[in-house]
């Protein structure tokens, strides 16, 4: 019985590594893809990445040198050179998404559910047959409301929305964001940024007991033909919004 067990578990630990391995070399595939992705549309991508690895490394030589030790700076430098080159890496893929994404419909909700952290993300609660679309995020701050679209038609769903919220939140803050680059307006790219600048309100347990009370709130308006990300513009565009007609 115990060598049925022993060799079950030895099992269950080499399929658990075959896994772990599996799943590292489809990590380093999807890495090698965006890295190709990124290269071809971004012609500074590697230009800045091979500068950001030699300006670190030779900051960590020169700080090996004034303290006499040259020899032990240079593999941390050359490691932390890597990592400068990532992370830049990382910033420029994320700039470029952010800049096809941006105006088309459906890309404040992408952002939205794509934010890190402890948010309670509900996408397109309300939304009309032309693509606009208010979605509400619960967080520490409150309640926020983030709207895309055209001006004209999303001040008055904002308003609707927050009318809504108003009556059973209480005292709890409501915050309203309107997606864009006009005044007054929060451009794509910069929506995460916002929302985590605004200020701690509340605490986990308001946050579970609100969202359970927002719930019934989740818009009939137009909302299910509202889609999931951003949306490529012209034939399939058109389609969408049909879509969205006969649906509203």
């Amino acid at each position: 019985m115990a060598k049925a067990k022993s060799a079950v578990s030895k099992e269950a630990k080499a399929a658990a590594k075959q896994a772990r391995k599996q799943a590292s070399k489809e990590r380093r595939q999807q890495l090698w893809q965006a890295f190709q992705m990124q290269r071809k549309d971004d012609k500074r991508l590697i230009p800045y990445m091979v500068g950001a690895f030699l300006l670190v490394v030779a900051l960590g030589v020169l700080v090996g040198f004034l303290i006499g030790a040259p020899w032990l700076f240079i593999p941390l430098s050359i490691v932390l050179g890597v990592l400068a080159a990532f992370i830049l890496f990382g910033r420029r893929v994320q700039s470029s998404v952010y800049k096809k994404a941006e105006g088309q419909p459906g890309a404040a909700g992408w952002a939205l559910g794509n934010m890190r952290g402890q948010w309670r993300v509900k996408q397109a609660v309300v939304g009309t047959s032309h693509l606009d679309a208010v979605h509400r995020v619960i967080g520490k701050p409150g309640v926020i409301f983030v709207a895309e679209g055209n001006s004209g038609r999303i001040k008055q769903l904002l308003a609707q929305e927050k009318k809504k919220a108003a009556r059973i939140v209480g005292d709890t803050p409501i915050y309203e964001i309107i997606v864009g680059n006009d005044e007054g307006q929060v451009p794509l790219s910069k929506l995460e940024r916002h929302i985590n600048k605004l200020p701690r309100n509340i605490d986990g347990k308001r946050i579970d007991a609100l969202e359970g009370r927002l719930q019934a709130l989740g818009g009939k308006s137009g909302a299910a033909g509202m889609p999931k990300g951003p949306l490529p513009t012209g034939a399939k565009m058109r389609g969408m919004q049909r879509t969205a007609r006969r649906r509203s």
